[in-house]
């Protein structure tokens, strides 16, 4: 076990957030949340199932807040041992209770075998939340941290809560029912998750809450600049098929053919990388798209500055995953960046078409490519939408609004 802060007894109740990673380059916006509530007076610890990311993954983020406590290989031994002395800890019952936690369908081998993983590690977790005083746990995610911290909150009588994003409900593991049920507060990041669990547990509805993902405003962007071609086009995230970048790779060999001046950079790194690089060969797009790999978060700000237009493309795989609202659309909005999304999920909540972006079908590269051209031709209306994009980011994702009711609904459960 690693431990980085002061780990002692604390002087009231606070938050427990467990996670599998943090910080994690690829959820800058738990990081935004933690930080965010620390500064509004929140006592938060952050307890990771797994260990630490190396110092060179992690080089260029906000600094964390939050004491941090990561379990991984290192706890292997503590983990095993409260395990085996479970039954006489906390009676047959949880003993009971474990195997109906862990003897199900899972929808993966992957999911198993982190769902086994997080409920060892919440039987750990329950000694220390109570050793610790903690007064409520959350689980950013659903799916492995919402289990460890429904494990730990079943043996330690401690209320829980987790929030529900992307890919941890589509498709949901095969315990988000009970997870539903036995939470004492569900938070959702777009209305779109919030109607879905509705629908899946009409019961739990009244503890289904949407509170969108908090933003820091940047200051104002540097003066608008012309706009003309070849026009620079961003797309920024991790490559997996969720994204939908083949779909962009496709529009793009379109715009080539019609003789659209434009330059993609497709910022990122995955297990996609080596299919898209194939794309691009077998498209002849290697003078016009740029795979430029994982780039740290503090270079980000700088890609965000030199695009003329945004691209999202993102789609539902055949098992059922998609994003919510990919953070970076949000920063790309903040930074005053006209985008182009898909219509999936949550990103119509924020990209409307005709007021703050262009909205395309999924899959489908000919509509992609279409929106592009009719947001790269018309730059005054481009600008337009861009700055009321960051009017409503101001409006509805300010992280100290958002933030500020998050941790209302905790010290209501406190107390």
């Amino acid at each position: 076990m690693i431990i980085q802060g002061d780990t002692a007894k604390i002087s009231g109740p606070a938050v427990a957030y467990i996670l599998l990673w943090f910080p994690e380059p690829s959820q800058t916006f738990v990081l935004e949340e933690v930080n965010t509530l620390v500064r509004l007076g929140l006592e938060v610890r952050v307890y990771t199932l797994y260990g630490p990311r190396p110092a060179a993954v992690t080089a260029g983020m906000a600094e964390v807040l939050a004491p941090v406590t990561h379990l991984g290989l290192a706890a292997t031994g503590k983990l095993l041992n409260d395990l085996t002395h479970l039954g006489r800890d906390r009676g047959p019952g949880a003993v009971k209770f474990l195997r109906q936690v862990l003897l199900r369908r899972w929808r993966s081998l992957e999911t198993a075998g982190e769902a086994l993983w997080a409920t060892v590690a919440g039987v750990h977790l329950a000694k220390e939340f109570q050793a610790a005083g903690i007064g409520h746990l959350h689980a950013p995610w659903a799916d492995g941290p919402a289990t460890a911290a429904w494990v730990a909150s079943h043996l330690s009588g401690i209320p829980f809560s987790f929030s529900a994003r992307a890919r941890d409900l589509h498709p949901p593991d095969g315990a988000l029912l009970e997870k539903l049920a036995a939470a004492s507060l569900v938070r959702t990041n777009t209305r779109s998750n919030e109607r879905y669990l509705a629908g899946l547990a009409p019961r739990e509805a009244a503890k289904i809450v949407n509170i969108y993902n908090g933003v820091s405003l940047p200051p104002r962007p540097a003066p608008e600049r012309p706009r003309r071609p070849p026009f620079r086009l961003l797309a920024l995230g991790r490559l997996v098929p969720k994204k939908g970048y083949p779909v962009l790779l496709a529009s793009c060999r379109l715009l080539a053919r019609e003789g659209f001046g434009f330059h993609l950079t497709l910022a990122g790194d995955g297990p996609e990388r080596r299919k898209l690089q194939h794309l691009i060969e077998a498209y002849g797009l290697q003078e016009q798209v740029t795979l430029a790999g994982f780039v740290p978060h503090r270079e980000v700000p700088r890609l965000y500055q030199e695009a003329d237009l945004f691209i999202m493309p993102s789609l539902i795989t055949p098992s059922g995953d998609r994003d919510g609202i990919p953070n970076v659309v949000l920063e790309a909005m903040l930074h005053e960046v006209p985008v182009v999304a898909t219509d999936i999920s949550g990103l119509p909540e924020v990209i409307r078409p005709g007021e703050t972006g262009w909205l395309a079908k999924p899959s489908n590269p000919e509509s992609l490519a279409s929106a592009i051209q009719e947001a790269c031709s018309n730059p005054a209306e481009a600008r337009r939408r861009a700055l009321a994009g960051r009017d409503l980011m101001a409006r509805e994702f300010d992280s100290v609004r958002n933030y500020s009711r998050l941790k209302a609904l905790f010290e209501k459960l406190i107390s």
